[in-house]
């Protein structure tokens, strides 16, 4: 057992930091109290030790802490959370403390917010078919249970709106478990806070989501906390109550930027850009807590969304997190412009796991064939529309114009839906058909004959 000792040996205050000298038994991720003078308490994480020094991250503002006066208790212990099923429909902030009016929590259990990471070994195939309703995530880049899957995002896009509209939908198909979803906002702001939590409400999907909501004022530490809070509750769930549980993380940007910044604050050798050499390891802490495990009847599947800076595709973070996940989903800024809601460009993105999840059973038996044919005729759509901006579109053969008319109905049926829209897989499918049914049926190349032949609207 470890004795409570307060240190009153503060040498200097960094930022969020803060060094405390004279400490021989500090642990790596121990959680430390901060008395201040004036009697209030502040909680704080042991970032690095060396030569009985300790550097300690301050849950909130260093403002106040005086160096001679503020004591110190090292607590022996690493940051823990509650987790409970009352927590369903119910707000924290980004260190898991209730911010609704809601009554208090029972919790069954204190979890560490690190988790465990979970066996290779014992780590089962996801295969399960997980319903959105949007018909560009359904249909062309299908989000299968137990996956990790980023949507790559830039500034202005209607990510928020999608996140909330997903949060609102999405189901596992056919599977007699519940359904939950953890929804952690990292850094977002204050509009965007009431804006998630006022259609959560609104929508009554708060009755099976938990939200922690991080403010982009909040200390930086917490968008460090907040996605590991969200993934210790869900990882409860899943694997001791065997629900399937979709966590969303908006926005790991902002996770990303914390890490530098605390990583700076530490005088840390950078890396690419300023971020810490360490970024890979720690988001891929994040991601590969997403999984299934042999023997469990839930599931923990994640949709992380970040925002592209100045939308480069080769940034690190995303360049990071392409590596680590399973695939990517991009919002593309001129369909957006054309007013197409949700701009999800099916060019450059992809689900990896699409296979596991789709076909006979699932979906349905066409549903590969028909993806490969949009997907196809959809970049001859792209060409024709290019070489028609070069010559003109009179210019175009028979077959270019036909493609090119494919290219618009395409963005307008397919991919644009309402925020209130919900289609099934069958819908999603139907409309598919009835567009690639505008094409000759020799075209259709990457479908089995006996499909076009069920399926194929002639005329």
């Amino acid at each position: 057992m470890k004795f409570e000792i307060d240190y009153k040996t503060i040498e200097s205050v960094a930022g969020p930091l803060i060094v405390v000298g004279r400490v021989g038994n500090a642990a790596y991720n121990e959680i430390v109290k901060i008395k201040m003078q004036d009697g209030e308490y502040r909680l704080g994480q042991v970032l690095d030790t060396s030569d009985q020094h300790a550097i300690v991250q301050v849950f909130g503002p260093t403002h106040g802490i005086d160096i001679r006066d503020t004591a110190v208790t090292f607590l022996g212990d690493t940051f823990k959370t509650g987790v409970s099923e009352e927590m369903l429909g119910r707000i924290f902030d980004g260190q898991g403390r209730s911010i609704d009016s809601g009554s208090s929590i029972t919790y069954s259990d204190k979890r560490d917010i690190n988790g465990e990471p979970i066996n290779p070994a014992a780590r089962g195939m996801p295969s399960d078919f997980i319903e959105t309703g949007i018909s560009t995530i359904d249909g062309l880049n299908t989000l299968v249970r137990g996956q990790k899957l980023p949507l790559f995002t830039g500034s202005g896009l209607p990510h928020n709106m999608l996140a909330a509209q997903i949060t609102r939908q999405a189901r596992v198909k056919d599977q007699s478990e519940g359904f939950a979803v953890v929804f952690a906002g990292i850094g977002i702001t204050y509009d965007d806070a009431d804006y998630f939590i006022k259609e959560f409400r609104k929508t009554g999907a708060l009755k099976r989501t938990i939200a922690f909501i991080n403010l982009a004022g909040d200390p930086s530490i917490e968008r460090i906390l907040t996605p590991r809070l969200a993934l210790t509750t869900a990882e409860y769930l899943a694997f001791e109550k065997n629900m399937h549980v979709l966590v969303i993380l908006n926005d790991m940007t902002n996770y990303a930027e914390a890490l530098r910044e605390l990583s700076s604050a530490r005088e840390e050798v950078p890396g690419r850009r300023g971020y810490p050499g360490y970024m890979y390891t720690d988001l891929a802490s994040i991601f590969e807590r997403a999984g299934i495990v042999k023997g469990k009847k839930g599931s923990i599947t994640q949709l992380s969304i970040e925002t592209m800076p100045s939308d480069d595709v080769t940034h690190p973070i995303i360049d990071l997190t392409g590596y680590i996940t399973e695939g990517q989903m991009f919002l593309d800024r001129n369909l957006n412009n054309k007013g197409i809601y949700p701009p999800i460009n099916p060019i450059g993105s992809l689900s990896r796991l699409m296979n596991f999840g789709i076909g006979k059973g699932k979906t349905r038996e066409d549903h590969r064939g028909v993806a490969d044919q949009l997907y196809g005729a959809y970049a001859r759509a792209q060409d024709a529309k290019n070489l028609s901006s070069i010559v003109g579109a009179e210019a175009l053969s028979e077959s270019d114009r036909r493609y090119l008319e494919f290219g618009e109905a395409f963005e307008n049926r397919f991919i644009r839906q309402g925020f209130d829209e919900s289609r099934t897989i069958e819908e999603t499918l139907t409309i598919g058909w009835e567009l690639l049914s505008m094409l000759p049926e020799s075209e259709l190349t990457r479908i089995k004959e006996e499909y076009v032949k069920k399926y194929y609207k002639k005329g």
